[in-house]
């Protein structure tokens, strides 16, 4: 079985699996994905999606939070950790916002990348999930699983990670599985416990690069 081949049977499977995926982050406008995924770095989803309900309601939108004292998003989003660094991060991406964008998230992805806080795991997401674009997202739980299932060897770099796949996924297949990924990652080949490989819908795929 080749790397391709591998690929496409493992998206398979997992759509069977999860059919219904999406983001995890609670976000209804684009500049709230992009304030979610910065608070994200090392915090899980579920607590973000907590702490920014206080922040929307306080600063409803991209105006609000642009004009927002960095102290007082860090005070709001303390929770999440790397307070400091994340305020000001929110707090200057959304002024680019507001002076450059007219309050909106521009679709292209290396403006994105020009963004305070945006890496390409980041940029990758609000391409995928906000404006339906190819997307490969290489967060923990994408790096930990391919690694795993053999679509790539020890490679733990994200950038190095999405190139990879990007030669093996199809492009209107990478957003959604990515997503699935992260179900799989959470429920199922676990990193803070042993996998549960006896309930894996991949596990008699997994590492099977070269098998015939």
């Amino acid at each position: 079985m080749t790397k391709e081949e591998l690929a496409l049977e493992i998206i398979d499977r997992l759509k069977k699996e999860y059919p219904d995926v999406g983001c995890t982050l609670d976000y209804d406008q684009a500049w709230k994905l992009l304030v979610g995924v910065r608070l994200a770095a090392q915090c899980t989803d579920a607590r973000v999606n907590i702490v920014v309900q206080d922040l929307y309601a306080k600063y409803p939108d991209v105006n609000a939070l642009a004009e927002a004292e960095v102290e007082d998003i860090e005070a709001i989003v303390r929770p999440c950790g790397l307070g400091r660094s994340k305020a000001r991060d929110i707090s200057a991406c959304m002024k680019i916002l507001r002076d450059q964008y007219d309050g909106k998230v521009p679709g292209d992805f290396d403006a994105l990348l020009k963004l305070p806080g945006v890496g390409r795991k980041s940029a990758n997401l609000v391409m995928g999930d906000v404006f339906g674009k190819p997307a490969i997202v290489t967060d923990t739980h994408c790096i930990r699983l391919v690694n795993r299932m053999g679509l790539v060897e020890n490679i733990k770099e994200p950038k190095k990670v999405e190139m990879a796949l990007w030669k093996l996924i199809p492009p209107e297949e990478g957003s959604d599985f990515c997503h699935r990924l992260v179900f799989h990652g959470r429920e199922v080949c676990t990193a803070r416990t042993k996998p549960f490989c006896e309930r894996c819908c991949l596990r008699d795929l997994c590492g099977k690069i070269g098998v015939e």
